[in-house]
Order: C-alpha cells, then structure tokens, then sequence
C-alpha cells in the first residue's frame, strides 16, 4: 500500500510496483502516482488490479467540475472499484495540494457522512489518488511508521493525478503518456 525503496528487495518480472512522486516548482507543490505490473509474469489479479485502479481514478476525475461535490468524486471512484469486486481503502485519501503538499480538503476515495459535501469551485487544485486492495480494504503499519500492507497479503494498486478545477471540468496537472 505504502512503503520507501529498499536495496535488499529486488523488482522481478511479476511484480506489482507503485511508483508515487512529487514536484514542486515556483512554490507549488505536484503529486502524482502509477501502479505498473513489471514485465512478463503478473498474474490476471495484479493487472486488474492496475487497470481498475487507473479506471477509478478517470471515473472520478469525470466528476469534476465547478458545482460538484467532492462526495460525486467518491462515488464515482467507490461505485466501480466495487464494480469489479475490489476494495477501497479508507485509511488514505486524496487532498489538496498547492503552497503545501497536503491541504485540505480531504478528497474521500468512497462515500461517508465525515466528508463535508463541499462543491468544487474554478482554481481549485486537488490530488485525487484512490488505492484499491484485492483482498480486503484493511490495512496495516509497520514498526517503521512508513511501510503500509494489506492485512491479508493481497495486492494493492493506487493511481494519483494532481487537478485544477475549471468551470467545465478538470486539468490534469501531472498528465503523462503511458
């Protein structure tokens, strides 16, 4: 779910990787996030997995526009990560993001009444990030405080754009081509 490089773990054709980065430029912060299965290897589960992630994060993405809320971004994400029988996890959201890498508000990967339904206004920048389990959305830390697992071992995949909010829709900031 989370966790640092480690140069006593090797990335093998097979693997499931999250690469999550940041920007910051003329004082303004990015965030930005992918999930690749690496090589030749990975299971059917693990790239559903990455698809469905990336999918959920367009799904919500569509959502966005001067007038919505961010509870229309959470359904949107929860709906079909649900669709195809994966789990949200709760544990983590997105954010706002600008002079400061986390800002409010808090951007829910799934509906709750702890989510103010605030509406989307023009100019506003926010980083929308779902990360979805396989198994069950439980998570857990470990003794680094940094290093977050699935509880029961499953895979985990998380896709991240940073967004302006326009009138008619969204910019994707940290747009790539993959």
């Amino acid at each position: 779910v989370h966790g640092s490089p480690n140069s006593k773990r090797v990335i093998q054709a097979g693997d499931l990787v999250k690469i999550d980065t940041g920007a910051y430029f003329d004082g303004y912060h990015g965030d930005s996030c992918v999930s690749l299965c690496v090589g030749e290897g990975a299971t059917e589960e693990a790239q559903t997995l990455c698809r469905v992630a990336q999918e959920s994060l367009m799904q919500g993405l569509r959502q966005i526009k001067a007038g919505n809320t961010l509870l229309d971004i959470a359904g949107a994400v929860q709906d079909h990560v649900e669709a195809h029988g994966f789990a949200v996890v709760e544990d983590y959201t997105g954010h706002g993001v600008g002079r400061n890498l986390h800002e409010e508000p808090s951007v829910f990967n799934f509906r709750t009444r702890d989510l103010p339904n605030m509406k989307l206004r023009p100019g506003m920048t926010l980083a929308v990030e779902p990360i979805l389990n396989a198994g069950s959305k439980a998570c857990r830390t470990l003794k680094d405080r940094w290093t977050v697992v699935t509880v029961d071992g499953s895979w985990s995949a998380q896709w991240e754009h940073t967004i302006a909010v326009t009138s008619d829709g969204c910019e994707i900031l940290t747009d790539r081509d993959f």
